[in-house]
């Protein structure tokens, strides 16, 4: 062998033990089980039947690991039902839901809804959303969900895109392209990157000063950019990360042939000021802030007209100011010209540059890639808000403060989802609309006002205020002690929902302790006692639809002949003979009470005959038919729907009094 084929083969040799060496190293990494398992699901821990988003997925996203963030605990079944539809929910923490979380975040309003429309449906919605993250942490999560049989995956993401982990203006950022940043994701896999990466932060942390975050929000911990000027490199840099990340991910949802509803974005555009404004350099623009501080006196004294004209001027004089389009935009709606004012306040939003608020160069991405993939739908909550919203530009009607909706504003944006998915023919047309989900969605007190607090709390702080304010907030009633541990982690929200619940029920409040129970269920949605127990509450209430529409979904999880038989009663109380009859002949076929039940079967078929044969002036046959069963309740029932259609019908009047009704 010759000198130069001697070392190619120690080169080959070299190479080849360097290889096998960082091999051994991984897999004996990996059989101590060192670093952090990234998988982005686990086995729930109660119940090895279901899987659950696992807590320690997001860290794979942020290189400051103390501060990575951690999502919902929903379950759902390793092995899929044939009746079950699985939405997984991507994005950000308008999508989880701040400041309310559980049944305040869209997906909760969407999951009632399906429950309530279709009862026969089993669905599985699993939102994967985490705060302080962006397109990195969707395209990541949207890789891996793909592999559990997602029947959809709704995304809504976006005003984090500057400032969220991995952003080009976040301190957890990395520099380079989005391909990069992706390359360095898959990387953080191997144990052994853990391991650099954990040894560099312990010198690092042992090396530098320290961090200095006491009395931070998490808002000012995440930027390190705090001025991104519009249309500069790194405003760019985020514009074309944000495409080419959802870009990806769409065209991986639609390979795998899943259908895919990703929303345009809202933000508070007509009652909130841009956070900063960037000043033109004197020589640039010389009178410009001269100009600009008598239009802002002029506006302060209530003279309208000199500030719109001075405003006007200052803005030929130096187009760059977003402040300056914010005023002639709330200035032209009280003249009256909402259209003008709508493109100024959106270019005061484009200009604001501490990017909070995305800007109109993601919605304009975001309808262009739907089009790109068959399967990627298109749901336009901006719209949706805008209709609602005065003047039709949104502000603080739905929106808390910049980005994140009221409960009514998640309503809606639940509502703009549901649309958009039964346009697409996903769902059947269905019988609620946003006004009956508003008023029915069990949502408590203590929710409601921990939403509040938090928002409270959230504008003491940079960049909202950067003077410290005392804190002023009512706690005087049991809802608002709860609501306030619960804000500020004194207490934990199961623990806040029993004591809130054993509250109400001590007052026989049972519509307040139902409530509670249906924010339970939806947080729990395979758990069928609490589902019983919701039904029995508003059985209390004499809410016969609601309790037997809880008792339904309580059967199918866990069906028993006491639970059909309830079922039963309950629909031929309610004059629903046909969905009375599968619930019957299960309690005849599991009868271990030994109850006859044939009479009962053979009337509740004579009465589904009757009522489909007999004409509404002979309604004796069927009301003695109930009578015979016992149920005056079902036969009064019956009679009152009559009167609906025909308020006049003497002979139905006079079997009501009979009846005592």
């Amino acid at each position: 062998m010759n000198t130069k084929n001697r070392l190619r083969l120690f080169k080959a040799i070299s190479i080849g033990l360097a290889l096998l060496a960082i091999v051994m190293l991984e897999l004996l990494l990996r059989a101590f089980h060192y670093g952090n398992d990234l998988r982005l699901f686990i086995e729930a821990p109660a119940d090895n039947r279901y899987l659950v988003l696992n807590p320690d997925a997001s860290k794979k996203y942020f290189l400051n690991q103390r501060i990575a963030t951690t999502g919902n605990s929903e379950l759902f079944k390793k092995e899929k039902d044939k009746n079950t539809c699985r939405i997984f929910v991507l994005g950000e923490s308008t999508t989880i839901g701040y400041p309310y979380y559980h049944n305040g975040a869209f997906h909760r309003w969407l999951q009632y809804r399906l429950m309530r429309s279709f009862p026969d449906r089993d669905f599985e919605i699993i939102n994967l959303s985490l705060t302080a993250v962006n397109s990195f942490t969707v395209l990541g999560f949207a890789r891996e969900v793909v592999r559990y049989q997602p029947d959809a995956v709704l995304i809504y993401t976006g005003h984090n895109e500057f400032y969220g982990s991995l952003g080009v203006g976040s301190t957890e950022r990395i520099a380079g392209n989005p391909r990069l940043v992706n390359l360095v994701l898959a990387l953080r896999e191997y144990k052994i990157m853990q391991l650099l990466t954990n040894t560099y932060e312990k010198i690092l942390s042992r090396t530098a000063g320290p961090e200095v975050t006491a009395g931070k929000a998490r808002m000012e911990l995440m930027v390190a950019a705090q001025q991104i000027p519009y249309g500069s490199t790194l405003y760019k840099r985020g514009i074309t990360q944000f495409q080419a990340n959802m870009d990806v991910t769409l065209q991986l949802l639609d390979k795998k042939g899943i259908p895919v509803f990703i929303s345009n974005l809202v933000s508070n555009e007509k009652d909130l000021i841009p956070f900063i404004s960037l000043r033109p350099d004197s020589t640039q623009a010389p009178g410009f802030q001269r100009t600009y501080t008598a239009a802002l006196q002029a506006l302060e004294n209530k003279n309208t007209t000199a500030a719109f004209t001075g405003f006007q001027q200052a803005e030929k004089l130096y187009n760059g100011y977003a402040a300056t389009h914010y005023y002639l935009g709330r200035l032209l709606l009280v003249k009256g010209d909402t259209a003008a004012a709508r493109q100024e306040l959106s270019t005061a939003r484009d200009l604001d540059a501490l990017r909070f608020r995305a800007p109109a160069a993601l919605n304009n991405i975001i309808p262009q890639l739907c089009s790109k993939y068959k399967n990627a739908h298109l749901v336009n909550a901006k719209a949706a808000f805008e209709q609602l919203s005065v003047d039709h530009i949104i502000g603080n009607e739905l929106l808390l403060e910049h980005v994140h909706p009221n409960l009514q504003g998640y309503a809606v944006l639940s509502d703009a989802f549901y649309n958009s998915m039964q346009q697409a023919g996903f769902f059947p047309k269905d019988t609620m609309n946003l006004a009956q989900l508003l008023r029915t969605m069990p949502i408590t007190r203590v929710d409601s006002l921990a939403g509040a607090y938090r928002i409270a709390n959230l504008k003491r702080s940079w960049p909202f205020t950067t003077v410290p304010v005392k804190d002023t907030l009512a706690v005087n009633t049991e809802e608002e002690r709860l609501a306030y541990g619960l804000t500020f982690r004194h207490t934990w929200w199961p623990a806040v929902m029993d004591t809130l619940y054993n509250y109400y029920a001590g007052k026989a409040d049972w519509a307040g302790a139902a409530a509670v129970v249906g924010t339970l269920v939806l947080e729990h949605p395979a758990d069928a006692p609490l589902y019983e127990r919701a039904a029995n509450l508003y059985g209390k209430l004499n809410d016969f639809n609601n309790a037997a529409l809880y008792f339904r979904k309580a059967f199918a999880l866990a069906p028993t002949f006491e639970m059909a038989r309830t079922l039963f009663v309950l629909y031929l109380k309610m004059d629903q003979p046909l969905a009375a009859m599968p619930y019957l002949d299960y309690a005849m076929q599991h009868n271990n009470r030994g109850l006859n039940l044939a009479p009962v079967k053979q009337l509740t078929a004579e009465i589904i005959q009757l009522q489909q044969t007999t004409t509404p002036e002979a309604l004796s046959p069927v009301v003695n038919k109930y009578k015979q069963m016992g149920n005056n309740e079902g036969a009064a029932s019956y009679l009152e729907k009559l009167l609906k259609t025909d308020p006049g019908n003497k002979q139905a009047l006079l079997l009501l009094a009979q009846l005592g009704k």
